[in-house]
């Protein structure tokens, strides 16, 4: 969804960073100089944190804590990281009338997106409510009804904001990461990056370009993981997928609300959603006509605005 730009040549060298993980492919450009030991230790440091991570969060893993929860009523400790990832689901359940939920990995199995990506949909169970199935109250979830909990939303750009955290903490000041899209800029010298607006229909073409300063940028479009008659939004109200729009881009300081919120705007309107939260957003709606908000910083190649 998101093209990170190539630095300038006369930037600083470049340490590169290029590898899969969590189903995605992830590329961190560090535009400062490490020597091959340091380089490798602090690889080591992010593959881990990134495995750690998706044990805590993967509905797609028998051993992670989700899985091991799903089940088991009662009350349970959550990861340690875990109370910025569940208190945006709760402000964006509210806000969205329980349509932007973590109670939908059972929708999404029966939709046919489970552990095996069947993509053979079946019999839908009923909608799981978050009053009716669990009680949060970090650093506690009580699982009230058994429920599969999905973070596909929010999570990776949460685990972006993470990395992030990591290389701070390990003293890497001028960074760009980008995990299949949701893209976290950092630099102590207040530099821009330029980041293409990919075109869903022509994903080799881009729609525009934005200008982000120490911010996240993230986007979502329906058609990059669809089958059938389905995508992987669905409204767990009406158990159907969201087709209104074909991509949506929201900029925020972080990547967590960032990814979040490109969510939540298949299912509120933009306006609404900045009542409670400050980002800017762009969308591409499904006649190709956009809408975006006053202060999103981007120009676009086509003129036709709502």
């Amino acid at each position: 969804m998101n093209k990170a730009s190539k630095p300038s040549k006369d930037t600083a060298k470049e340490t590169v960073f290029h590898f899969e993980a969590i189903g995605t492919m992830w590329d961190i450009k560090i535009q400062e100089v490490f020597n091959l030991v340091d380089m490798q230790s602090l690889e080591a440091k992010i593959r881990e944190r990134i495995e750690q991570f998706d044990k805590d969060y993967s509905r797609f893993r028998s051993d992670s804590y989700v899985t091991t929860i799903a089940n088991d009523i009662g009350e349970h400790q959550l990861p340690v990281d875990a109370q910025p990832l569940m208190d945006l689901y709760e402000q964006l359940y509210t806000v969205t009338d329980g349509r932007m939920s973590p109670l939908v990995g059972h929708l999404l199995e029966d939709a046919g997106y489970d552990a095996n990506y069947s993509l053979i949909p079946k019999e839908f169970r009923n909608e799981e409510k978050w009053e009716e199935t669990i009680e949060y109250a970090y650093p506690t979830i009580t699982i009230k009804n058994p429920t599969l909990l999905d973070f596909g939303a929010a999570g990776k750009g949460y685990l972006v904001d993470l990395i992030g955290t990591l290389l701070l903490e390990n003293h890497v000041y001028e960074f760009i990461i980008n995990a299949g899209g949701d893209i976290l800029h950092h630099s102590k010298s207040n530099s821009s990056i330029t980041v293409g607006l990919e075109n869903p229909e022509q994903t080799d073409q881009v729609i525009g370009v934005a200008n982000i300063v120490n911010k996240s940028i993230c986007g979502s479009a329906g058609n990059r993981r669809a089958w059938g008659e389905f995508n992987h939004i669905i409204d767990p109200t009406t158990q159907r997928p969201s087709t209104e729009l074909k991509a949506v881009w929201v900029i925020a300081n972080s990547a967590l609300l960032a990814d979040g919120l490109t969510t939540a705007l298949y299912f509120k309107d933009g306006p609404t959603l900045q009542q409670s939260f400050d980002f800017e957003y762009a969308i591409l709606k499904k006649d190709s006509s956009l809408e975006y908000s006053n202060k999103f910083p981007a120009e676009f190649f086509q003129k036709d605005r709502e």
